[in-house]
């Protein structure tokens, strides 16, 4: 039986949860506010509403260093006035705005009720029960103001939530905020509303949140302007080669992490870690492109492809890379095939699996005392065998660390050719799987590499150093295990 046809309707638009605090933003420019104390606290809040554009009369028959500091100096915007006198309701005359430091109860309780008597909103530093507003923390990409509260609860929970805000924000963002303030009334007469600006302003945002200043697009304001007209909807995107590091997100750059937060569309490696993707834009599509020795891989003319296809439908797209793209990472092959495309591509480097092994194990590669180089050499070509061309007599040179990628098939050969050109055999080594995740790792001597790498779990990536540097390895929490003991991997 068929069913009956239903046309479409509206549904209601999603009610707003309960707020504990109305989010409000306060004009205080050229306005009077009161601020009550010369202490630290005082001097913060004090800077805070002269930096909103407020006079700030300070009534204090005692301040401290950081007020006296502030006063000194200014702040960004306002002014400030000190009065060396303690407070009485008089001075609420006129007032916007009302804050103070006041310790006792009494006290605080007299200056709230007098506040209110005036009708000035008031705030008692640290005592919420007198308040009639809090101050949040605040994220500064002025004219983007952000602010954060916690009504209370934890401050210190809304200061983390400043600093994760604080790095997905680039500081050009405020002159693309004043950019867009200055020709706010020039667009609405130019464009008509509806697809045609709406088309502008997305394109805008974009270009806002590339991390690069307007000054980057144009010397005038009619550049700038003329550059966004000129693009195009659906114009060509760009590709970011983003180095994903050794596998802790908290390794990241600032510049990846608002890549990631930028995407249309990722292409990661398997090696790439759930944390990290987890710092990515929600919407972004995410499509993995591993690349494995002794793995199923993903062919690198299909990559090179898929990602000029995408950005010649302009997406954003990110070409999440573990370790740093540019070291074994194949991205010049990338860079020059989109570059014949005549695609935009930039690079944010990230932390490679060498330096994150130096890390790790707290030793310098470049010790003065035992290396005067550090070398990055690939252990496995196409073949999946050592490279024919290496320059193994160079590599055996006792002043060089050595840090081998790639190489956990070849690890005996590695020793083996390096023991024919002189090298001790006894040379300390260190094999290291999933770097920055406290995986398995082995410490010993050179000659013993090959039986240390067949005990090893092959589906995971090892790194090798090789040089006097890693004598040291046995003080950062590795022990040296000889390969009579027959267990050659232990945990950290």
């Amino acid at each position: 039986m068929l069913q009956p046809l239903r046309k479409p309707t509206e549904a209601e638009p999603g009610r707003l949860g309960r707020l504990a605090k109305l989010p409000v933003f306060f004009d205080l420019r050229g306005k009077r506010a009161v601020l009550i104390g010369g202490s630290l606290g005082a001097a913060w809040k004090a800077e805070l509403l002269a930096a909103a554009g407020a006079n700030v009369d300070v009534y204090a028959t005692e301040i401290g260093p950081e007020m006296e500091a502030l006063l000194a100096r200014g702040a960004a915007d306002g002014r400030l006035t000190l009065h060396r006198k303690r407070w009485t309701p008089e001075i609420l005359k006129d007032a916007t705005l009302a804050v103070s430091d006041l310790e006792e109860e009494g006290e605080a309780a007299a200056f709230a009720s007098a506040a209110r008597r005036s009708g000035v909103p008031a705030n008692v530093i640290d005592k919420p029960g007198f308040c009639d507003f809090q101050f949040g923390s605040v994220v500064n990409r002025s004219p983007v103001v952000i602010g954060i509260s916690t009504d209370g609860a934890a401050p210190i929970l809304g200061q983390a939530i400043r600093r994760r805000i604080e790095t997905l924000l680039h500081p050009s963002l405020s002159s693309w905020a004043s950019l867009a303030k200055a020709i706010r009334v020039r667009v609405m007469e130019q464009l008509s509303p509806g697809p045609s600006r709406r088309a502008f302003w997305e394109r805008f945002a974009d270009l806002a949140f590339q991390g690069r200043p307007p000054e980057a697009i144009g010397s005038s304001v009619d550049a700038v302007l003329g550059h966004i007209a000129s693009q195009p909807v659906g114009a060509v995107g760009r590709v970011t080669l983003v180095g994903a590091g050794p596998g802790d997100a908290e390794l990241l750059t600032l510049k990846a992490v608002r890549a990631l937060q930028a995407a249309d569309v990722i292409l990661f490696d398997d090696l790439v870690s759930e944390d990290v993707l987890e710092l990515a834009r929600r919407e972004a599509k995410r499509l993995m492109v591993g690349k494995r020795g002794g793995h199923a891989s993903c062919a690198q003319d299909d990559i090179n492809d898929l990602m000029t296809r995408l950005a010649l439908q302009g997406k954003h797209v990110v070409r999440l890379k573990s370790g740093d793209p540019m070291i074994f990472g194949r991205a010049g092959e990338e860079i020059e095939h989109l570059e014949r495309a005549g695609i935009p591509v930039e690079v944010v480097s990230g932390i490679t699996a060498g330096i994150a092994l130096a890390s790790a194990l707290g030793v310098s590669l470049t010790h003065r005392d035992m290396a005067q180089s550090v070398r990055f050499v690939t252990g496995c070509a196409k073949t999946g065998r050592l490279p024919a061309d290496l320059d193994w007599h160079g590599l055996a040179d006792p002043l060089t660390t050595t840090i081998f990628y790639m190489a956990g098939g070849t690890a005996g050969a590695i020793a083996a050719r390096l023991v024919e050109e002189g090298f001790p055999p006894d040379t300390p080594a260190v094999m290291v799987s999933s770097v920055s995740r406290g995986d398995e790792r082995w410490a010993g001597p050179m000659s013993e590499l090959g039986e240390a790498s067949s005990r090893r779990d092959s589906a995971k990536p090892v790194i090798i150093g090789i040089g006097r540097v890693f004598g040291r390895a046995g003080l950062s929490g590795l022990r040296c295990v000889p390969a009579s003991a027959r267990r050659l991997l232990v945990e950290a």
